[in-house]
């Protein structure tokens, strides 16, 4: 797929059981030489009020929260459609948080 960046929300389609639901590009493109993957970052509207939510309000998204256990590598076939972009400092935001998940 041409064009996917870090920072996309995409839809993306999960399966039957999963269901499409947004998620945020963490990868970009793959190079020409690279397994067609991205690793992306699921939002929920399924809300539990834990530490691992990450709260981000956009108006092409519904209320709810990037879910940092919910962290997955797919195909780009899977990648549907943009609905938009979160700017620098949401990402930021985003990184800082990983960092905490995974003590790195």
């Amino acid at each position: 797929m041409r064009g996917v960046n870090p920072g996309e929300v995409w839809t993306v389609d999960l399966g039957m059981a999963a269901k499409v639901r947004p998620a945020l590009l963490i990868t970009g493109e793959p190079a020409a030489d690279e397994l067609d993957l991205v690793t992306v970052l699921l939002h929920t509207t399924s809300l539990r009020s834990n530490r691992w939510e990450l709260n981000i309000a956009k108006p092409f998204l519904k209320p709810g929260a990037f879910h940092l256990q919910q962290i997955q590598t797919i195909s780009t076939v899977k990648l549907e459609r943009r609905l938009g972009l979160l700017t620098n400092e949401e990402m930021d935001r985003v990184r800082s948080a990983l960092r905490n998940r995974f003590r790195i």
